[in-house]
Protein backbone atom coordinates (compact mmCIF):
# COMPACT_ATOMS: atom_id res chain seq x y z
CA UNK A 1 0.00 0.00 0.00
CA UNK A 2 1.20 3.48 -0.95
CA UNK A 3 1.84 5.96 1.93
CA UNK A 4 -0.84 8.66 1.16
CA UNK A 5 -0.06 12.62 1.56
CA UNK A 6 -1.39 12.34 5.23
CA UNK A 7 1.76 10.78 6.11
CA UNK A 8 3.98 13.35 5.28
CA UNK A 9 1.77 16.49 6.32
CA UNK A 10 2.25 15.54 10.21
CA UNK A 11 3.98 18.04 12.26
CA UNK A 12 6.64 15.80 13.67
CA UNK A 13 9.54 15.81 11.50
CA UNK A 14 11.37 13.34 13.74
CA UNK A 15 8.59 10.83 13.97
CA UNK A 16 8.10 10.80 9.81
CA UNK A 17 11.97 10.22 9.80
CA UNK A 18 11.86 7.14 12.57
CA UNK A 19 8.70 5.88 10.81
CA UNK A 20 9.86 5.66 6.97
CA UNK A 21 12.49 3.13 8.38
CA UNK A 22 11.08 -0.36 7.36
CA UNK A 23 9.15 1.23 4.39
CA UNK A 24 9.94 0.64 0.88
CA UNK A 25 11.11 3.00 -2.20
CA UNK A 26 10.34 2.08 -5.14
CA UNK A 27 11.27 4.25 -8.45
CA UNK A 28 10.09 3.35 -12.36
CA UNK A 29 12.14 5.23 -14.84
CA UNK A 30 12.34 4.15 -18.71
CA UNK A 31 10.45 0.87 -17.79
CA UNK A 32 12.84 -0.25 -15.03
CA UNK A 33 11.22 -1.16 -11.70
CA UNK A 34 13.69 -0.36 -8.53
CA UNK A 35 13.25 -0.31 -4.90
CA UNK A 36 14.75 -0.99 -1.56
CA UNK A 37 13.80 -0.88 2.02
CA UNK A 38 14.56 1.93 3.88
CA UNK A 39 17.36 1.83 6.62
CA UNK A 40 18.24 5.26 7.32
CA UNK A 41 17.24 8.87 7.11
CA UNK A 42 17.85 12.08 8.67
CA UNK A 43 15.19 15.04 9.70
CA UNK A 44 15.81 18.45 9.08
CA UNK A 45 13.35 20.83 11.21
CA UNK A 46 13.19 23.59 8.68
CA UNK A 47 13.58 27.50 9.88
CA UNK A 48 14.81 26.48 13.36
CA UNK A 49 17.27 24.44 12.22
CA UNK A 50 20.95 25.39 11.33
CA UNK A 51 21.68 22.19 9.18
CA UNK A 52 18.80 23.04 7.34
CA UNK A 53 18.31 24.43 3.57
CA UNK A 54 15.44 26.54 5.06
CA UNK A 55 17.32 27.62 8.33
CA UNK A 56 16.08 31.23 8.98
CA UNK A 57 13.34 30.69 6.11
CA UNK A 58 15.92 30.97 3.45
CA UNK A 59 13.89 30.97 0.10
CA UNK A 60 15.81 30.01 -3.18
CA UNK A 61 15.03 28.93 -6.69
CA UNK A 62 16.05 25.17 -5.13
CA UNK A 63 14.92 25.62 -2.07
CA UNK A 64 11.29 26.62 -2.93
CA UNK A 65 9.76 23.15 -3.03
CA UNK A 66 10.65 22.75 0.55
CA UNK A 67 7.82 25.16 1.44
CA UNK A 68 5.25 22.84 -0.25
CA UNK A 69 2.70 20.63 1.31
CA UNK A 70 4.57 17.31 2.33
CA UNK A 71 4.46 14.38 0.04
CA UNK A 72 7.02 15.66 -2.63
CA UNK A 73 10.22 14.96 -3.87
CA UNK A 74 13.21 17.49 -3.04
CA UNK A 75 16.52 16.55 -4.38
CA UNK A 76 20.00 18.67 -4.44
CA UNK A 77 23.08 18.00 -6.02
CA UNK A 78 25.40 17.92 -3.66
CA UNK A 79 29.24 18.87 -4.47
CA UNK A 80 28.27 18.98 -7.99
CA UNK A 81 27.97 15.57 -8.18
CA UNK A 82 25.33 13.39 -6.23
CA UNK A 83 21.78 13.41 -5.91
CA UNK A 84 20.31 13.55 -2.53
CA UNK A 85 16.71 12.95 -2.19
CA UNK A 86 14.32 14.23 0.45
CA UNK A 87 11.13 13.71 1.23
CA UNK A 88 9.18 17.40 1.44
CA UNK A 89 7.15 17.23 5.34
CA UNK A 90 4.56 19.24 6.98
CA UNK A 91 1.90 21.91 5.76
CA UNK A 92 3.05 24.37 3.19
CA UNK A 93 5.27 26.96 4.34
CA UNK A 94 6.26 24.53 6.99
CA UNK A 95 10.11 23.45 5.30
CA UNK A 96 10.80 19.95 7.04
CA UNK A 97 12.59 17.31 4.66
CA UNK A 98 13.74 13.85 5.70
CA UNK A 99 16.97 13.27 3.75
CA UNK A 100 17.04 9.14 2.35
CA UNK A 101 20.23 7.99 4.03
CA UNK A 102 20.60 3.97 3.16
CA UNK A 103 18.12 1.31 1.75
CA UNK A 104 18.05 -2.64 1.65
CA UNK A 105 17.49 -3.45 -2.01
CA UNK A 106 14.80 -6.07 -3.16
CA UNK A 107 13.56 -4.89 -6.27
CA UNK A 108 15.70 -4.52 -10.28
CA UNK A 109 18.97 -4.85 -8.45
CA UNK A 110 20.83 -6.36 -11.73
CA UNK A 111 19.67 -2.92 -12.84
CA UNK A 112 21.12 -0.81 -9.74
CA UNK A 113 24.27 -2.92 -10.39
CA UNK A 114 24.36 -1.50 -13.74
CA UNK A 115 23.79 1.98 -13.02
CA UNK A 116 26.29 2.01 -9.55
CA UNK A 117 28.84 -0.45 -11.57
CA UNK A 118 29.11 -2.06 -8.51
CA UNK A 119 28.25 -5.62 -7.48
CA UNK A 120 24.91 -5.83 -4.51
CA UNK A 121 27.35 -8.28 -2.71
CA UNK A 122 29.90 -5.38 -2.07
CA UNK A 123 30.21 -3.71 1.28
CA UNK A 124 27.85 0.32 1.16
CA UNK A 125 26.44 -0.79 -1.91
CA UNK A 126 23.96 1.26 -1.00
CA UNK A 127 24.25 2.90 2.45
CA UNK A 128 24.83 6.37 1.57
CA UNK A 129 22.63 8.99 -0.11
CA UNK A 130 24.40 9.65 -2.75
CA UNK A 131 25.17 6.09 -3.69
CA UNK A 132 21.33 4.96 -3.41
CA UNK A 133 19.78 7.83 -5.59
CA UNK A 134 22.24 6.59 -8.32
CA UNK A 135 21.22 2.89 -7.39
CA UNK A 136 17.83 4.42 -7.66
CA UNK A 137 18.04 6.75 -10.91
CA UNK A 138 16.56 9.50 -8.94
CA UNK A 139 17.85 13.23 -10.82
CA UNK A 140 18.03 16.51 -9.27
CA UNK A 141 15.02 17.07 -12.13
CA UNK A 142 12.78 14.92 -10.13
CA UNK A 143 12.73 17.52 -7.52
CA UNK A 144 8.76 17.83 -7.32
CA UNK A 145 7.22 14.81 -8.00
CA UNK A 146 4.63 13.76 -5.71
CA UNK A 147 5.44 10.63 -3.75
CA UNK A 148 2.13 9.02 -4.39
CA UNK A 149 2.68 9.11 -7.99
CA UNK A 150 4.07 6.35 -10.11
CA UNK A 151 7.78 7.56 -10.66
CA UNK A 152 8.60 7.45 -7.08
CA UNK A 153 6.91 6.02 -4.02
CA UNK A 154 6.79 4.44 -1.02
CA UNK A 155 5.10 1.64 0.40
CA UNK A 156 3.70 0.17 3.30
CA UNK A 157 4.48 -3.68 2.91
CA UNK A 158 3.84 -4.53 6.97
CA UNK A 159 7.47 -4.35 8.30
CA UNK A 160 7.26 -3.86 12.03
CA UNK A 161 10.68 -1.82 12.84
CA UNK A 162 10.74 -2.29 17.19
CA UNK A 163 11.73 0.77 18.51
CA UNK A 164 14.35 -0.70 20.65
CA UNK A 165 15.93 -1.47 17.12
CA UNK A 166 16.51 1.67 15.73
CA UNK A 167 19.49 3.70 16.43
CA UNK A 168 19.75 7.71 16.88
CA UNK A 169 22.91 9.83 16.14
CA UNK A 170 23.90 13.13 15.13
CA UNK A 171 23.39 14.17 11.33
CA UNK A 172 26.71 13.48 8.77
CA UNK A 173 28.68 16.28 7.58
CA UNK A 174 26.35 19.60 9.34
CA UNK A 175 29.51 20.59 11.62
CA UNK A 176 29.02 24.25 10.20
CA UNK A 177 25.25 24.09 11.69
CA UNK A 178 26.51 25.01 15.76
CA UNK A 179 25.28 23.29 18.60
CA UNK A 180 22.35 21.94 16.10
CA UNK A 181 25.34 19.82 14.89
CA UNK A 182 24.42 17.69 17.82
CA UNK A 183 20.68 17.04 17.64
CA UNK A 184 20.36 13.19 17.47
CA UNK A 185 18.03 13.58 13.98
CA UNK A 186 20.11 10.52 12.62
CA UNK A 187 17.99 7.51 12.09
CA UNK A 188 18.92 3.35 11.29
CA UNK A 189 18.45 0.25 11.38
CA UNK A 190 20.86 -2.54 10.92
CA UNK A 191 20.39 -5.15 7.74
CA UNK A 192 19.86 -7.92 10.08
CA UNK A 193 17.28 -6.29 11.50
CA UNK A 194 15.53 -5.77 8.43
CA UNK A 195 16.34 -9.52 7.03
CA UNK A 196 14.35 -10.17 10.69
CA UNK A 197 11.29 -7.66 10.11
CA UNK A 198 11.21 -9.04 5.83
CA UNK A 199 10.53 -13.02 7.31
CA UNK A 200 8.19 -11.66 10.22
CA UNK A 201 6.36 -9.91 7.49
CA UNK A 202 6.47 -12.96 4.95
CA UNK A 203 8.49 -10.87 2.78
Amino acid sequence: MKLDQAFYTRSSVTQIAKELLGKTIYTKFGGILTGGIITETEAYEGITDKASHAFNNRRTKRTEIMYSNGGLAYVYLCYGVHHLFNFVTNQQGIPHAVLLRGIYPIEGIPSMEKRTNKKFSQKGFSDGPGKLSKALAIKTHNTGLNLSGNKIWIEDKGITINKEDIRATPRIGVDYAGEDAALLYRFLIDAIDIKKSRINAGL
